[in-house]
């Protein structure tokens, strides 16, 4: 279980979905209350951050098991505000026990110049794989490279604004998580629109160039998970870190089936099919991101 009682995240343990060091807000006063909900949608570091977000400043501690798909929160706001405040993400927020605190989660030792340099190199290969893979699929008319090329744009924005937010207020933190929400908002409604083109116009796509960019994407989401596997203790995070770097990986792999079925069948809808996929989950997170901070 990944505790805090500064509302600082320990590290990242997925290339898709990290759980990066933010500058979360601690709330005054002693924590009357100790309370677990499960968050179903919760299923990588990305969306731990959100959570922690969420409750930015209104919360003593918190303790994440993502292998459980729960937080636990020390609080002295009543239950129903901190649980609200987590429905509001959209993800689920099931109120599995609450209860009198007593006392709070011992803080880990953690070396925050090591992890913020993790973080820095999470950002720059999440950010050139972006840009790698936006080229690619608009020159290879690939909207499954699009989307793949989205998503590590979404992951370079997680990790860009956890750093963004490090010493900053809630406020800014919450200000900078919003642009990129709206930025991620933006380029999805652009790739539904390009998929739209190439299902009415056709398109030439170049399934070569699917398999070939997309092996590359594999590697760096692989190269991601042995640079964070440092910075995570073992037991549940590390079994954590591989599952959540499967997950971010099985993307990569959808799209080098739909190019192998592209070169095969000789057209191009299955590029399109999972272009498409991966833009729904990438448009779900960033309507999650916008979320957050509603009814404040």
């Amino acid at each position: 279980m990944s505790e805090s009682t500064t509302g600082t995240c320990k590290g990242a343990c997925g290339c898709a979905a990290a759980s990066p060091p933010v500058a979360a807000g601690v709330a005054a006063g002693a924590a009357r209350f100790r309370s677990t909900f499960r968050v179903d949608d919760m299923d990588c570091p990305s969306e731990e951050h959100l959570v922690r977000m969420a409750l930015d400043g209104h919360t003593q501690a918190l303790a994440f098991d993502l292998m459980a798909r729960s937080v636990t929160v020390w609080h002295s706001l009543p239950v129903d505000d901190v649980e609200a405040r987590i429905a509001r993400l959209g993800m689920g927020a099931e109120r599995l026990d609450s209860g009198p605190a007593d006392g709070l989660p011992a803080a880990p030792a953690t070396d925050a110049a090591a992890e913020r340099r993790a973080l820095s190199w999470l950002l720059a290969i999440n950010a050139v794989m972006f840009v790698i893979e936006g080229l690619a699929g608009w020159w290879a008319e690939s909207t499954g490279l699009l989307a793949d090329g989205l998503d590590m744009f979404a992951d370079a924005a997680v990790y860009g604004v956890a750093l963004y937010a490090v010493g900053r207020g809630a406020a800014l933190q919450l200000r900078a998580a919003h642009l990129a929400g709206w930025l991620q908002l933006a380029l999805g409604i652009g790739l539904f629109g390009r998929v739209i083109h190439h299902v009415l116009y056709g398109s030439a796509t170049l399934a070569t160039a699917m398999m070939g960019i997309s092996a590359l994407a594999l590697a760096a989401n692989l190269g991601c998970m042995a640079l964070i596997a440092r910075h995570r203790n073992g037991g549940a995070h590390m079994k954590a870190s591989y599952i959540f770097t499967a997950n971010d990986a099985l993307a990569n792999v959808g799209v080098i089936v739909a190019g192998l079925l592209v070169a095969w069948l000789g057209h191009p809808w299955p590029d399109w099919v999972i272009g498409s996929l991966i833009g729904v989950v990438v448009v779900g997170g960033a309507v999650r991101i916008l979320r957050m901070g509603r009814g404040e």
